[in-house]
Order: structure tokens, then C-alpha cells, then sequence
């Protein structure tokens, strides 16, 4: 374990589980994580924890935290980038002047940014050509892997002796990492299942049973796997971690930011007003427009995205999208819809 010793650590980003996989990485090398309010670093440094996005929960002391993206990453043999997609580019941006060249750089982030509909390697390649780019997901709820509870995640990389190695600087007690080459499968799987646990959250917020939930997250599943593998995924990510592991813990967990936007939702709540009251970002909001512009282009139906999509964005209510799935012809289980 020689290897992780020599390996530090810059973590760009102060939210619930940018924190928490600093805190797991201070565990095995020094880490140093950078977040934009001065109040978070300060609790962080003095009192190991970080209260405004997990309240309640004690940190690696040997995490240092800073206000300066210099210095977070100026030293570092390994960047991990944990902010929400929709400030992705900005943040490596910003960080790149001070980033040694060949550093590995890895995404937390599970969204697709606006516009250019890129995944966020496929920014990391463009804004950092030459670094290798790779991405950490899984069915990762922040609170539960602080509490030492069991969980795993995969790391993603095209070239598996880094995947390897990082393997090792992630991997902590009850925290099991697995190595995958297929990035864009990895990355689209925890990009998509979030728009599902909207879905799942509007049926549980509407009063809906388990039944359910379970036919939304199974044919969720088979609509973000017919996308995933037509952009290049491989079908097997899909049925592992980064897919229906990540899809069941968030549709189903009160955790959940995701289907806690389609639970209030289902409760006849506004959309602003839900974004408004929360503090950390829910990516499915904005991803699933692009889901649905990628859809369209690759010619998948994607029946539950599209409901999503009709209440996120055009203001229909929940009963229109359960109206509207039931309106879907059903064949074989194999066809769309």
C-alpha cells in the first residue's frame, strides 16, 4: 500500500459526497479538497465535519480542506472533480493552469452538461487533452458510506492499470471499489437512472405501492439500457454497479435527491419551489432534457423519460404521466414502451 502514500489527492468540490469520497481517500493518502465557502473549510479543517450537507457526520481528520483551487490541485497526482455537471467545464477551467501534466482526472459527477450534451470525460478530454479521464459510480448514497455502512462502486477508466492503481487510493474497509473499462456505459448509467428516480419518486409521492416502483425501475432499466448501449455502452454495465445497483438505490432511497424531487412532485408540490428548498443539486431536472434530445437523435423510445420530461419541463402533473404510460401499448417485454 506504499503506492497510495505517494499519491495525493486534489478533490475539487464541498458538497454531500465530494466530501465524503475525501474523506474516504484521507484515509489511505494525504487529501486536500477544495469547496467555495469559506464556512465549509472552516468546519472541515477545525471540526472534521461539514454540517451544511452532512449533518451530523465526522470526517477523516487528516482531510484538509481549502478556498483555493490552486492549491488543491497544484500538488496533486490524482484530481477528482465533485461538482454538479452544469459547472463542470467552469470548475476544470479554472483549475487547469495549476494542473501538473498526465494527472489523472476523475468524475464524480452523474449528469450530462447543456448544450454540448457531453458526458463529463468527454470534458475532461476536451479541456485537458493528454489526462487520463475516468469516472467513480455507483449505488453511492454519501450518508450511509459515512456511517460505515457497506457499499460498492466501480472505477472507470479506458486504460485499466491507472483504473488499478486508483482502485487502491478509493478503496476503503467497507467500501468496495471494482475496476471497468467501459467509461461510457459507466457514465451514462448513473446519468440516466436519475431521471427514473424521478419518475419512481412521483409514483411513491402520488401514494402509488411497490408494485409500482418496481415496474418503473425495471422498465426504467431497460429504456436507459437501450440509449446507454446505443451510444456505445456494453450492455453488461448496465445489469452491474453503475446500472441497476445505482438505479435501485436511488429510486428507492428516502436519500435520494433525485426521487425526492419526483416525491414532492407526486405531493402536488411546484418544481421551483422544491429546487428552492433543497441545498444540494438534483442533476435528473436538467439531464433529462438532454436525455430526451439524445433519444430522439438515436431513435429510442423512452417512454418514462418522456413523462419526466413532460412534468420537469412543460408543466404537466403527475397524473399526466401516469395517464400517459398508461396509454402505452404493452407487447413483449423485450419491445420499448
Amino acid at each position: 500500500m506504499q503506492i497510495n502514500k505517494k499519491l495525493r489527492v486534489g478533490l475539487l468540490g464541498g458538497g454531500s459526497w465530494g466530501t465524503t469520497v475525501a474523506s474516504l481517500t484521507a484515509q489511505n493518502t494525504p487529501t486536500k479538497m477544495w469547496a467555495r465557502n469559506a464556512a465549509t473549510v472552516e468546519d472541515i479543517n477545525k471540526h472534521h465535519r461539514n454540517e451544511k450537507y452532512l449533518p451530523g457526520a465526522k470526517l477523516t481528520k487528516s482531510l484538509e480542506a481549502t478556498t483555493s483551487i490552486q492549491e488543491t490541485v497544484q500538488d496533486a497526482d490524482v484530481i477528482v472533480m465533485g461538482v454538479p455537471s452544469q459547472v463542470f467545464r467552469h470548475v476544470l477551467e479554472d483549475a487547469r493552469p495549476h494542473i501538473r501534466p498526465w494527472v489523472p482526472i476523475v468524475s464524480l459527477s452523474k449528469g450530462l452538461e447543456l448544450g454540448t450534451r457531453m458526458r463529463m470525460s468527454e470534458i475532461i478530454e476536451t479541456v485537458m487533452p493528454g489526462h487520463p479521464a475516468g469516472v467513480l459510480t455507483g449505488p453511492n448514497l454519501a450518508r450511509e458510506i459515512l456511517a460505515g455502512q457497506a457499499a460498492a462502486s466501480v472505477i472507470a477508466m479506458v486504460d485499466d492499470t491507472i483504473a488499478v492503481a486508483l482502485q487502491k487510493v478509493f478503496r476503503t474497509g467497507l467500501f468496495r471499489v471494482y475496476t471497468n473499462e467501459d467509461v461510457v456505459g459507466c457514465e451514462l448509467g448513473g446519468a440516466l437512472k436519475n431521471v427514473i428516480a424521478i419518475a419512481a419518486g412521483m409514483g411513491d409521492g402520488a401514494g402509488a405501492g411497490d408494485n409500482t416502483r418496481a415496474a418503473v425501475i425495471t422498465r426504467g432499466l431497460a429504456e436507459l439500457t437501450r440509449l446507454g448501449v446505443a451510444m456505445g455502452g456494453q450492455p453488461q454495465t448496465f445489469a452491474g454497479l453503475a446500472g441497476m445497483g445505482d438505479l435501485v438505490a436511488t429510486c428507492s432511497s428516502t436519500l435520494s435527491r433525485n426521487r425526492h424531487v419526483g416525491f414532492q412532485l407526486g405531493q402536488g408540490k411546484s418544481l421551483d419551489k422544491i429546487i428552492e428548498d433543497m441545498s444540494m443539486v438534483a442533476e435528473g431536472v436538467k439531464t433529462c432534457g438532454v436525455v430526451m434530445e439524445l433519444a430522439k437523435e438515436y431513435n429510442i423510445e423512452m417512454p418514462i423519460t418522456q413523462e419526466v420530461y413532460n412534468v420537469v419541463q412543460n408543466g404537466n402533473t403527475v397524473v399526466d404521466a401516469f395517464k400517459g404510460l398508461l396509454r402505452q401499448k404493452t407487447g413483449a417485454e423485450s419491445d420499448p414502451g
